[in-house]
């Protein structure tokens, strides 16, 4: 009952959207304040419709949605004081069906943006915002609105906020409301520090630094409190490092971070070195003078000389506990501006748990292990980790700048490979320099290495293609895979597959970088598209998508994947799939100017989402046409449903109307 109502509503939501005006669901509205001085603040405030979400201006790493940007017309009478500023806090969602996190707001948000004026003549500066926004059916394109802001026109106002003009238009999010991304970095992060103290580095200190806090037996009160001081202090210390991260590297700076090849392969450096120091290749240290500074004055006392222990301890453990401080800060500085502050608080209150309660129950300290071979055990798993994930960030430049280099299955071979020698190192085949004999294998070393290899198996079948849909957000694309052996066998089967339905007419424009899903062959420019379904006598299926439409790859994963459908895509039909926020840049002769608002379209995504608005008065996606060899609509279009039997009817009721047109 419960689905057959959902049904019900979405076909009312479907075919409102399908028949209305152009959606408009995020309202702007834009204004400037003086500061002082030749100095403004422009303000943009945007108005969201209910369900609908805009997205931020600061996406997380590996996001393909489009951030809401700011452009204003370049010109010498200003310059800016800073990037983009996010008053409103965005919402931070995991998106499962990309495997990444994403960031955006629903009902208001506001974006200011500190500007300097170099002229004290009259000034109008022109822009527009660059947006997308989506509600859990449909996206719309990227949209822009308009704006302009007059200067130094009434002297005697300096100090008013001036006049606001609005525009409408709106955007899509992908999931339910949640903060749990934040949660599993502050997880993962204690975690990381609980893995930090079984380091030799750090785990012989706890008897020595918690004999500080007892050496005064006469004033055991105070000890226990010089002991919590240590504890604060070591959480302080690595906080301030993560506010310092936040600050400097923070929300502004994440959208380059995250998609540059540059800081890119250098985190991926920093992660290869910091996993050579654990093998035992060399140690990362701190100079010895700051170490030895930081010493003498711990001998101080009191709560003085607990913080400068604490900092003694940090600075004496830094070349164990750096390459993991390291990972944490690189994981997070792609992200949010809070990522750096919550994981080196969830880093620094685990590392700090022991210390201090140790020094303040020391009687717990007879029931530690002894120090040994298996903490150097520990440093070398580490670095096996931090091997594996470093790759990351080698595959996000590989992928933004097409480079080929780290296809899916080569760098699932790799994983393969490295945790292959984990597992024999848990079995003790493996022997690094500072690692003791292993005479035996114990039970908590072969439970560590039947789960490594379990995981190693897990892996296998990524090499023939399989989906490997736990580790999507690590994994290069599929589309990346140079042998998909389930792809080979779909191709080949009859169910799905003729010889006659591979054959296109030409090669398409723009398919070294642009793919249907399920191995489908088929157009990404409608006027190709169109040519070669006059040549074949075949109806065309349009698909107006995106790189950032997460209902877009539902309907594939879910809809077309079944093989009825793709049997009727490849033998009935031209596809012709339309990229509304592709970026890619087109050669000046293929540039259009728009009928809907007469603006120049330079790249193929506002090309394709101005011929969508312009032609079928729509501006979401999914959005599935059906038209006939001249390009006229054969039924009613179709948007997002995970209704199978609903697509194939719609289907075929397009190919029975074209053949009552073309006998």
């Amino acid at each position: 009952m419960k689905k057959k109502l959902l049904t019900i509503i979405f076909l009312i939501v479907a075919s409102i959207t399908v028949n209305s005006q152009i959606l408009q669901p995020v309202k702007w509205e834009f204004s400037k304040k003086h500061i002082d001085g030749n100095n403004y603040e422009l303000i943009f405030k945007a108005k969201i419709d209910k369900q609908w979400h805009l997205y931020s201006s600061n996406l997380p790493e590996g996001n393909i949605s489009i951030p809401t940007s700011v452009q204003i017309e370049k010109s010498e009478f200003y310059e800016l004081d800073s990037l983009l500023i996010e008053v409103t806090e965005p919402i931070v969602v995991f998106d499962k069906q990309l495997g990444v996190q994403t960031k955006y707001f629903n009902n208001n948000a506001t974006f200011k943006q500190k500007i300097k004026i170099l002229t004290n003549q009259a000034l109008k500066l022109t822009g527009y915002v660059e947006f997308m926004s989506c509600d859990n059916n449909q996206c719309t394109p990227p949209a822009e609105a308009d704006f302009d802001f007059e200067f130094n026109k009434e002297v005697q106002e300096k100090n008013q906020v001036n006049t606001e003009s609005k525009v409408e238009f709106k955007a899509k999010s992908p999931i339910d409301l949640t903060h749990k991304s934040l949660w599993v970095f502050f997880l993962i992060s204690f975690l990381a520090g609980l893995a930090a103290i079984l380091t030799p580095c750090v785990f012989p200190m706890i008897p020595m630094t918690v004999s500080f806090f007892m050496h005064d037996n006469e004033n055991k009160r105070k000890a226990k409190i010089q002991a919590l001081v240590f504890g604060i202090s070591i959480i302080a210390i690595y906080t301030i490092i993560g506010t310092l991260v936040a600050v400097t590297l923070g929300a502004n700076f994440a959208n380059w971070l995250s998609t540059h090849w540059l800081p890119n392969i250098l985190f991926f450096l920093i992660f290869f070195i910091f996993a050579a120091s654990f093998f035992g290749m060399f140690e990362i240290t701190l100079p010895s003078w700051l170490v030895n500074k930081s010493d003498k004055k711990s001998d101080k006392g009191g709560f003085t000389g607990a913080f400068f222990m604490a900092f003694t301890l940090v600075l004496v453990s830094f070349s164990c506990t750096g390459p993991i401080v390291g990972a944490i800060l690189v994981a997070s500085a792609g992200g949010e501006v809070l990522q750096p502050i919550i994981g080196m608080f969830g880093f620094s209150l685990a590392f700090s748990l022991p210390f201090t309660l140790f020094a303040v129950f020391p009687s717990w300290l007879s029931s530690l292990p002894k120090s040994g071979g298996w903490m150097n055990s520990v440093k070398v798993v580490l670095g096996f980790i931090e091997l594996a994930l470093g790759l990351k960030f080698l595959s996000i430049a590989d992928q933004t700048y097409h480079w080929g280099i780290l296809d899916r299955e080569v760098y699932i071979a790799i994983w393969i490979v490295i945790f292959t020698l984990m597992g024999l190192y848990f079995l003790g085949k493996i022997k690094f320099s500072h690692d003791s004999n292993v005479s035996h294998v114990t039970v908590p070393r072969l439970v560590m290495a039947i789960i490594t290899f379990s995981f190693v198996v897990y892996l296998i079948p990524g090499m023939l293609g399989a989906p490997l849909k736990a580790l999507s957000g690590y994994m290069p694309p599929l589309n990346t895979h140079d042998f998909d052996l389930h792809a080979i066998i779909r191709e080949n089967s009859g169910a799905y597959y003729t010889e006659k339905n591979k054959e296109i007419c030409e090669k398409p424009k723009y398919a070294d970088f642009l793919h249907l899903a399920h191995g489908l062959e088929g157009y990404f420019d409608y006027e190709q598209g169109l040519a070669c379904a006059k040549q074949m006598n075949k109806p065309i299926f349009l698909d107006f998508t995106g790189h950032g439409c997460v209902n877009c790859r539902e309907m594939e994963s879910n809809v077309w994947s079944d093989h009825r459908v793709l049997k009727r895509l490849r033998e009935d039909y031209i596809i012709v799939a339309l990229y509304v926020d592709d970026k890619t840049k087109l050669q000046e002769f293929d540039w259009i100017t728009s009928s809907f608002d007469g603006k120049i379209k330079k790249t193929i995504g506002k090309k394709n989402a101005d011929f969508q608005i312009s032609r079928f008065q729509v501006n979401a996606q999914p959005y599935y046409t059906l038209l006939d060899t001249d390009g006229n609509i054969l039924i009613s279009p179709r948007a997002y449903s995970l209704d199978v039997d609903g697509f194939i009817s719609f289907l075929d009721r397009g190919l029975s109307e074209f053949k009552k047109r073309h006998k």
